[in-house]
C-alpha cells in the first residue's frame, strides 16, 4: 500500500511505497497516482467480495488455513478506571444475567447513559455520565445474553462470587478424563479425573477440600443426572505411577449450580506445597448416566438413572434434551407458565428426565406453544428436588397463555455421534449428501446412504445427529451435490427410522447385506436442515361443536366422487340416491416456530377442473371411523386445495391467501379453518350401522412437510350414531392424555406409524 508525505525541501509530494502485488510504484508522484490508487482499491474490494461467496466451501486438502485470531487481554491506559464486571441476578442460562459492576461495593448504580462504539476494550472506556453519576433505579438495571461460542484463546476471568480482591484466576476449559483402561474406550466418559485447562495445560484438582456437591455439579455439566461412589484404590495406584500436575486452587459448590462457573472459588491450597497435594489425590468423579445414554447390560453397567414416574416430558425440541416442558396432572398433560422460570427450576426438570443440568431456561414459548391447560405458574425450586412437581408453585395460572410456555435446553453426554456422520457437497453446512462412517474389513471408511425409501423421518434423524435442528427436506437424488469422490460407494441401505432416534445407526437398516438397485452416486440420500420447524395442531373442541349429519343427493356430489371423497359403494348406486355424510369443521393451528408450507412448488400443483382449484398437497388430512375393537369401518380424506391464514393471534399478520393463485401456507400463530360445508370435509357413513365408534383425524399423514412434533398431529373423539343423529364427545389431541387414558381409545396412538 502506498503512503505519502510532503517534502518541504523539494516542494512536492513524494510517494513512499510498499510492493503491491509485485508492482513498483515508487517513482510516481502522489497527485498523478491518486487515480491509480483508487483503481487498486476498487479491485481489492471487488476481490474480497468475490472470495467471500466461496468462503463456506473451505480450503482444498493440504492448503494452509489462515491463522485464527487469538484473544489477547486488552492493554489499558494507566488513566483508564479499573472495573470488574459480573453476571448476576436470576439466570436463565449460565452466560446470561443482569450486569453488576464491582468498583467499591455492589449497592450503588455506577453507570448511566452508557454509549459504546463496540471497539472499546472495557466498559469503562465507553461514554457515560461518569462513574457514580446516575438518576436510575434498580428497576432499570440492564442485562445481557452472551454467545456460547468462546473467542479462540479466551480465558474467562473467574473470581467466582467469593469477592476476593486482586485474584485473577484463568480457567479455559474443564473435562472428565478417563484414566482406567476399562473406561477409556467407553462412550460416554462417565468416570475419571476432573481436569481444568489453565495456561494451555490440563491440570488435576487436589481432592483435599472436594465434596460430593462438587461432583454433582461436574456430572451435571457433562449431561449426567447424578454422581456415585467409585473404587479409590485403583486411582491411588495410578497416581503413584504417574505424578499429577495440580491446579493451585480448590472449588466450593453448593450442589445446585448449573455450571462450575457459578461455584465459589476455594482456598489456594497449593501455594505453600510446591504444586503437590499433601495426603491427597487428584479429584475423581463417577457419574450416573440417564436411561437414554446408559450402556447395555452386556457391557457390565447395571446402575443407570431411572425416572420413577413419567410426570414430566419435553416437546417441540430439535435435539435430545431440549423442548417445551409439559407436566401430567389428573391424567392430562399441560404446560408451565414462564413467570419466575429460572435455571434452577430448569435444572430440576433436566435431572428428572435423566439429563444433566440445564444450559438454558427458555421463556415466551420459544420452543413452540402447547395446547390444553397451563398446570403450573411461578415455579421456584431449590435445585435438589427429584421432580418439578415437588417445587413450590402457584396453581392459579390466571393471565398465563401458551405464549408464555416455559422450555429448557439440558446438558447431555457427548456420545460422539456427530463424528460418524457428515453432509458433503452442499452450498452451506445445513445441506448436502449424507455420508456415514462405517467399519469395512477392519478399517473405517466413509460412504453414502441408499436413497430408496428415504423420507422425512430419516432426514430428521440426520439433522438431529449433527445438531443442525430439524429436517426441511429429504432428497432421493443428489447429483447436484458432488460430495467426496472417495465416499461414493453405498455403505448403508434399507434405512427406516421412527424419527426419534439419536443416531442414524439406531434406525432399522440392512446391516452388512446391502441392497440398493439404483446404487449411490447421483441417487445417494441427501438432506437439508433448519433450526426451526412448523407444528400443526388441530383444535378438538371445534370438531365437537360443529359435527352434524347431512343426506345429500349423488347428483350434487359429482366433484367429490371424482376426488374419491365417497365410500366405494357410491359407484354402484344411481344419481338420484342420497349419501349420508358426517360433517364437521377442522381448525388447524400452527404452533411451531416457522411457517407451514406445501412441499411442492407452485408449478407442480395439480389442477382439479371440477372444483376449479389447485391441490398443493394431494392428501393433507385423513378421516377414519373405527369400531370400539379398532376395526376401520369408514374413511375419508381431504386434499389441501387451499392452505391459508383464516385467522391469527393478536398482533400477527396474515401472510397466505389462496385467491388469485396466491401463496399457500399457515403462518406461525395463525390457523386455517376447513369449514363443515365445503366438499370432502366429511366421512361417508351411508353404510354405517348405528352404534358407538371412535373418530380420528390425522394431519399431514405422509410427513410430506417436516414438523417439530408429529405426535400431536391426530385427534380422537368418541362418536355415537343412532341412525338419526350423530354427535362427538371427549375429543382430544394425540399425546394430550396419560397413556392409561389413551389406551381406552382404539386406533392410532402415534402418527409416526401411519404409513410406514
Amino acid at each position: 500500500m502506498a503512503r505519502c508525505h510532503y517534502d518541504e525541501k523539494n516542494k512536492v509530494n513524494i510517494q513512499y511505497h510498499e510492493l503491491y502485488n509485485g508492482a513498483d510504484i515508487s517513482n510516481q508522484k502522489c497527485g498523478s497516482s491518486r487515480t491509480y490508487m483508487l483503481a487498486l482499491l476498487f479491485y481489492w474490494v471487488l476481490l474480497k467480495l468475490s472470495v467471500a461467496q466461496y468462503e463456506h466451501l473451505g480450503y482444498p486438502p493440504g492448503y494452509p488455513y489462515p491463522e485464527q485470531e487469538e484473544y489477547t487481554a486488552p492493554q489499558l491506559d494507566p488513566d483508564t478506571p479499573r472495573i470488574q464486571l459480573r453476571l448476576a441476578g436470576q439466570k436463565r442460562k449460565h452466560n446470561e444475567a443482569e450486569i453488576n459492576i464491582y468498583f467499591v461495593s455492589s449497592g450503588p448504580i455506577w453507570f448511566d447513559n452508557v454509549h459504546c462504539t463496540g471497539k472499546e476494550k472495557t466498559l469503562a472506556q465507553c461514554q457515560s455520565n461518569g462513574i457514580g453519576i446516575s438518576d436510575c433505579k434498580h428497576s432499570e438495571d440492564v442485562g445481557v445474553v452472551c454467545s456460547d461460542k468462546r473467542i479462540p484463546g479466551f480465558k474467562f476471568l473467574n473470581t467466582l462470587p467469593n469477592h476476593v480482591e486482586n485474584l485473577d484466576i484463568h480457567v479455559e476449559d474443564v473435562q472428565i478424563r478417563a484414566i482406567l483402561s476399562s473406561y477409556r474406550k467407553r462412550i460416554p466418559v462417565m468416570e475419571g479425573y476432573v481436569e481444568v485447562k489453565d495456561g494451555g495445560k490440563w491440570k488435576q484438582i487436589c481432592n483435599k477440600d472436594w465434596t460430593q456437591f462438587n461432583s454433582r455439579v461436574i456430572c451435571g455439566m457433562f449431561g449426567f443426572p447424578g454422581e456415585r461412589k467409585y473404587n479409590p484404590r485403583v486411582y491411588k495406584m495410578f497416581a503413584r505411577r504417574r505424578k499429577p500436575t495440580y491446579w493451585d486452587y480448590s472449588v466450593n459448590c453448593t450442589g445446585n449450580e448449573a455450571h462450575l462457573s457459578s461455584c465459589k472459588l476455594g482456598q489456594a491450597v497449593l501455594e505453600k506445597s510446591n504444586g503437590t497435594c499433601p495426603r491427597g489425590l487428584p479429584v475423581v468423579v463417577s457419574c450416573v448416566p440417564g436411561k437414554d445414554f446408559a450402556p447395555t447390560l452386556m457391557t457390565g453397567f447395571r446402575k443407570a438413572f431411572r425416572q420413577e414416574q413419567p410426570l414430566v416430558r419435553l416437546r417441540g425440541g430439535a435435539i435430545v434434551g431440549e423442548g417445551r416442558v409439559e407436566v401430567l396432572k389428573n391424567g392430562e398433560w399441560g404446560t408451565i407458565c414462564d413467570d419466575k422460570w429460572s435455571l434452577l427450576s430448569a435444572t430440576v426438570v433436566c435431572r428428572e428426565l435423566g439429563f444433566g443440568t440445564a444450559k438454558e431456561a427458555l421463556s415466551g414459548g420459544r420452543l413452540g406453544q402447547g395446547m390444553g391447560p397451563v398446570h403450573m405458574n411461578e415455579v421456584e425450586c431449590s435445585g435438589f428436588e427429584k421432580s418439578i412437581t415437588e417445587c413450590s408453585f402457584n396453581k392459579e395460572a390466571l393471565g398465563c397463555s401458551h405464549e408464555e410456555d416455559a422450555a429448557v435446553r439440558c446438558n447431555v453426554p457427548k456420545m460422539g455421534f456427530q463424528e460418524r456422520l457428515r453432509l458433503s457437497g452442499g452450498r452451506n453446512p445445513y445441506e448436502g449428501r449424507v455420508e456415514v462412517l462405517v467399519e469395512r474389513n477392519g478399517s473405517l471408511v466413509w460412504g453414502t446412504v441408499c436413497s430408496e425409501g428415504w423420507r422425512t423421518m430419516e432426514a430428521m434423524v440426520v439433522c438431529r445427529q449433527l445438531g443442525l435442528g430439524f429436517a426441511s427436506n429429504a432428497f432421493q437424488e443428489t447429483w447436484y451435490w458432488s460430495g467426496e469422490v472417495s465416499a461414493d460407494a453405498v455403505v448403508m441401505s434399507g434405512v427406516r427410522c421412527s424419527g426419534t432416534e439419536m443416531s442414524l445407526s439406531h434406525c432399522l437398516h440392512h446391516g452388512a447385506h446391502l441392497s440398493c438397485p439404483k446404487g449411490g452416486g447421483r441417487y445417494a440420500a441427501g438432506v437439508s436442515c433448519s433450526e426451526t420447524a412448523p407444528d400443526l395442531v388441530l383444535n378438538p373442541q371445534v370438531v365437537e361443536q360443529t359435527t352434524y349429519m347431512e343426506d345429500r343427493p349423488m347428483f350434487m356430489l359429482q366433484c367429490a366422487y371424482e376426488e374419491n371423497c365417497l365410500s366405494s359403494t357410491s359407484s354402484e348406486v344411481p344419481a338420484n340416491t342420497y349419501r349420508r355424510l358426517l360433517r364437521f369443521s377442522s381448525q388447524i393451528h400452527n404452533n411451531g416456530q416457522s411457517d407451514f408450507r406445501p412441499k411442492a412448488d407452485k408449478h407442480s400443483w395439480v389442477w382439479h377442473d371440477c372444483h376449479r382449484h389447485y391441490h398443493s398437497m394431494e392428501v393433507f388430512t385423513i378421516y377414519d371411523l373405527f369400531s370400539l375393537n379398532g376395526t376401520k369401518v369408514a374413511e375419508g380424506h381431504k386434499a389441501s386445495f387451499c392452505l391459508e391464514d383464516s385467522e391469527c393471534d393478536e398482533g400477527i399478520e396474515k401472510r397466505y391467501e389462496c385467491a388469485n393463485f396466491g401463496d399457500q401456507g399457515i403462518t406461525v400463530g395463525c390457523w386455517d379453518t376447513y369449514r363443515h360445508d365445503i366438499d370432502c370435509q366429511w366421512v361417508d357413513i351411508t353404510d354405517l350401522k348405528p352404534g358407538d365408534y371412535i373418530f380420528q383425524i390425522i394431519i399431514n399423514p405422509n410427513y410430506e412437510v417436516p414438523e417439530s412434533d408429529y405426535t400431536n398431529n391426530f385427534t380422537k373423539c368418541r362418536c355415537r350414531y343412532d341412525g338419526h343423529r350423530v354427535w362427538m364427545y371427549s375429543c382430544h389431541n394425540g399425546g394430550s392424555l396419560s397413556s392409561e387414558t389413551e389406551q381406552t381409545f382404539p386406533g392410532l396412538h402415534s402418527n409416526q406409524v401411519t404409513h410406514r
